[in-house]
């Protein structure tokens, strides 16, 4: 989630509708500087006993935070608290109960994607053999309660918190319990924009199946792959969803800045402080009529912020962001830049992946999605057959997308081997998830604990 880095006070105000508008129309870029951004989020844990540490305790989060100082991160604070650090390799931020991201750098190239979370998990990792600190890579916490875990301190998230079970039964789980990877990545022209969302929007169920990691709920198995996405389909049904409306003749900027629009408010930011605007209308506050500002306007910060409260399958800033994979293995947060460039970043992919889902009705899109959570790659597909009989194919277009970018690295190899922890997944047929399954039936005696040892970066 964002996190908020500079003040507020210079923002442009907005008097019109097409401010609005042209926050998506200036991520317009050409080809060759399209850049990919990677995020991805990990659990932490005291080593001893397993437990998630709080911000405060000795050697917890904020210890955390400052120890990685030492590797040129700056701090980044919010009423006196360092919550995030700003550097070279993006932004490293902290989620409600302290699940530790890293927002990374638009870069040009797959292998310096992965080069950087090498830096990040060799630098998280050298500080937590310190401070007792592990790194747990899984959709969702195996064994934690939600009153087990901490709250961090950003006023934003407090809002959030309180808000949640106004209108969902698992919006604190989402908030608490869940860790994802997610890509960005840009598009040239609003026609361009509209085709990736089609793709992105379509496709995202097999992301989730490819990426399910996250069978365990409360130390045993919660009768899904992801719980991560299962939990999405009762968080909040605002703000979150497959947005049919993407499918529309027509569908450009103007229809998902309707879309925002409509999205119920969760706060303003001002005087580096958030106000509760929870389920306010951003419509009444271009109006001037917002209840907690009476009078002003919005600021296109505000707008920029907004935005980022919106959580649908596949989100539109002033860039797309791919948001439907659980977090996992060192590898598996390379694959999915990997998977999603190379569907995305080569027209000849990009015509082809639209070809193969193009003909699916709206009704067999959302069927597909709410079946993945706990099918995976059986879920069925329109027409016919199971997720799992596209899957190779779709690993095909991506790979040949690929080739096409001709990407090298230092040794001359392009980035087609970061799909390979994807191809084992279809040749095996089995996702992350099954595999710790067969594991915690079998080796492990259902001890979920063992995923610590075995799970951990």
């Amino acid at each position: 989630m964002t996190t908020k880095t500079v003040s507020d006070s210079n923002s442009t105000r907005i008097e019109s509708r097409d401010q609005l508008i042209a926050t998506f129309a200036k991520g317009e870029k050409p080809p060759e500087r399209w850049r990919i951004g990677t995020e991805h989020e990990k659990f932490v844990y005291r080593t001893a006993d397993h437990r998630a540490p709080s911000y405060d305790e000795p050697g917890g989060i904020r210890d955390l935070l400052l120890a990685l100082t030492e590797f040129g991160w700056t701090p980044v604070e919010e009423n006196g608290r360092v919550i995030a650090l700003a550097g070279a390799d993006g932004s490293v931020s902290l989620e409600p109960a302290g699940q530790f991201e890293l927002s990374g750098a638009p870069l040009e190239t797959l292998h310096q994607t992965c080069a950087e979370t090498g830096r990040h998990l060799e630098q998280v990792k050298a500080v937590g053999d310190r401070l007792g600190l592990g790194f747990l890579g899984l959709g969702m916490w195996p064994d934690k309660t939600r009153a087990e875990l901490p709250r961090m301190p950003k006023g934003r998230y407090k809002i959030m918190l309180d808000h949640m079970p106004r209108v969902g039964t698992m919006g604190l789980d989402m908030m608490l319990r869940t860790c994802t990877i997610q890509v960005n990545l840009d598009y040239s022209s609003e026609a361009d924009m509209a085709k990736k969302f089609r793709v992105g929007l379509a496709l995202q169920p097999l992301a989730t199946a490819l990426f399910a990691n996250s069978p365990f709920t409360e130390g045993r198995p919660n009768g899904m792959l992801s719980y991560r996405s299962h939990i999405w389909s009762d968080t909040d049904p605002h703000r979150t969803g497959m947005l049919p409306f993407v499918f529309e003749d027509g569908f450009g900027y103007e229809r998902y800045c309707d879309y925002a629009l409509d999205v119920p408010m969760y706060f303003v930011y001002r005087d580096g402080r958030y106000l509760d605007a929870a389920g306010l209308s951003f419509r009444d506050f271009l109006r001037g009529e917002l209840a907690i500002l009476p009078g002003e306007k919005p600021r296109i910060e505000d707008w920029t912020d907004h935005l980022s409260t919106a959580f649908p399958e596949v989100r539109l800033k002033s860039f797309l962001e791919m948001r439907g994979a659980d977090g996992g293995p060192w590898n598996r947060i390379c694959a999915l830049p990997a998977l999603w460039v190379g569907l995305l970043y080569d027209q000849g992919a990009l015509d082809a992946a639209w070809d193969l889902v193009r003909h699916w009705s709206l009704d067999e899109r959302q069927t597909l999605r709410d079946a993945v959570p706990a099918q995976g790659l059986d879920a069925p597909i329109p027409g016919g057959g199971r997720l799992r009989d596209i899957a190779g194919e779709v690993l095909d277009i991506a790979h040949a997308g690929l080739k096409a970018r001709a990407r090298g690295n230092f040794a001359g190899e392009d980035e087609t081997g970061f799909l390979d922890p994807l191809r084992e997944v279809v040749r095996s047929g089995k996702t992350h998830a099954e595999r710790m399954l067969d594991r915690y039936h079998g080796v492990w005696g259902g001890d979920v604990s063992r995923v610590y040892p075995e799970e951990s970066f």
